[in-house]
């Protein structure tokens, strides 16, 4: 995700028992093209981690991820862009199930066309709401979390609106393992600051020893869109590691 998103806010459907939850970002952008729109028709159901809206899941029952990636650990990408690092994690990690929730279509038209591309098999996608995926991940599902240049929401009076808040962070806290890694990648530094200030409060720790271990990327790191634009703009990456404690 980046800025290029952030519009103005839509009211939650609360249809069905659904809480109010405020949408902030947009969820269409340019026209789509014919290929993407055949994408989204042909492929999008099939790449469903199962039953996550609240039309389909009112009583909320947690997804059997077992039986979605056979067994297999998973991890978890929340906003995942035009999906670049997803699918290239998920060519590296075959024997790895991916989810990735992201709720700007066009996002989504982008990554199922490197889907094809690639013939990664080892792939889940949510295209909504994060939130609306936490409902129904089962507690310490995940082995692993990526945050990756999520909406910076520069303005003061708008850092209530970053992903980096109890209403997120006490759910993915929830649903991570313990031990499990969850990493961010921002450009923005006040971002980092609200970050490193919010995360630990819910029960992770910050693996960092020394200053490489946020300057630096990961070693399994593809830089993304979002990063080159960063770069090209003249802002410095920040590569923040987090695990989760154990209860």
């Amino acid at each position: 995700m980046d800025d290029d998103k952030s519009q103005l806010p839509a009211a939650a459907d609360t249809d069905a028992g659904r809480p109010h939850r405020n949408f902030y970002g947009r969820r269409k952008g340019k026209t789509l093209k014919q290929s993407q729109e055949a994408y989204l028709q042909e492929d999008l159901d099939a790449l469903s981690p199962g039953p996550v809206g609240w039309d389909v899941n009112p009583a909320r029952a947690p997804l059997d991820l077992a039986a979605r990636f056979d067994g297999k650990p998973v991890w978890l990408e929340i906003g995942f862009g035009g999906g670049e690092h997803m699918v290239h994690q998920a060519a590296q990690n075959p024997d790895i199930g991916i989810i990735g929730a992201e709720p700007y279509i066009n996002g989504v038209a982008m990554l199922l066309g490197k889907i094809r591309k690639a013939g990664v098999e080892n792939l889940a996608v949510h295209p909504g709401d994060a939130r609306d995926l936490f409902d129904v991940l089962p507690e310490a599902s995940i082995d692993r979390a990526f945050l990756l240049y999520p909406d910076p929401w520069p303005k003061a009076r708008h850092h209530r609106r970053r992903f980096v808040t109890p209403e997120h962070l006490a759910p993915l806290a929830r649903v991570l393992k313990p031990g499990a890694i969850f990493r961010v990648a921002t450009d923005i530094e006040d971002y980092v600051r609200q970050t490193l200030e919010q995360v630990p409060r819910h029960g992770f720790t910050w693996l960092a020893e020394g200053p490489s271990d946020w300057r630096e990327p990961w070693g399994d790191w593809i830089s993304t869109r979002y990063e080159q634009k960063a770069l090209r703009e003249g802002r410095t990456p920040h590569y923040l590691t987090f695990q989760r404690d154990a209860d």
